[in-house]
């Protein structure tokens, strides 16, 4: 391929499309691989060294859906309230797994799927985003405690059926395969 000077990308336009050649050629990012090398092995490794701040990052990511909570008993919902309560249940859900957590991952996921699907914010119960963020919260605070995880089954099997339960009375469109969680794919710990 032939070496570009100029920094832009270039843009060839069609009738139905558009092909953008990035400015950069990323192979030049990229070394050849070295025998024996396992970058598998090494991310683990580091992944490791960094979990000793998975707990703290975790309680942070829960003093983040408290904030976003209060905020909301306060102001009600609005778009940027919203966000902010979605994007909190969001990044827990999906941090959970990675940061040894993997049981208040459906806690999370169940305050999503009620704050994405409710089609009026303004209808959404209070208590009901409390019952989400004191188990979400609890799920954190007891990790490792034996009855944990069977704790934590339980409130999010009893929050889902609550949650779809208000879903339906309201009308919302959800396909039937949305409330089905997916497996993990975060190792276990």
């Amino acid at each position: 391929m032939a070496q570009r000077k100029d920094q832009a990308p270039s843009v060839a336009t069609y009738a139905d499309h558009e092909v953008i050649t990035p400015a950069h050629d990323l192979r030049k990012a990229v070394g050849p691989a070295v025998p024996g090398d396992d970058p598998v092995a090494r991310a683990e490794t580091a992944l490791a060294q960094l979990s000793s701040e998975f707990d703290t990052w975790m309680q942070a990511e829960c003093e983040r859906l408290e904030a976003a909570r209060q905020i909301v008993a306060r102001q009600g919902f609005d778009a940027k309230t919203h966000d902010a309560l979605f994007r909190a249940a969001h990044d827990i859900k999906g941090e959970a797994p990675t940061f040894g957590f993997p049981a208040v991952a459906g806690a999370a996921d169940s305050l999503c799927r009620l704050l994405e699907h409710t089609p009026e914010l303004a209808r959404i119960p209070m208590p009901l985003v409390d019952q989400h963020v004191d188990a979400v919260r609890a799920i954190i605070r007891e990790h490792g405690h034996p009855e944990a995880e069977v704790m934590a089954e339980m409130l999010t099997s009893r929050l889902r059926g609550v949650s779809e339960e208000f879903l339906r009375h309201e009308g919302a469109e959800i396909d039937p395969l949305d409330g089905v969680p997916s497996p993990s794919i975060a190792a276990d710990r």
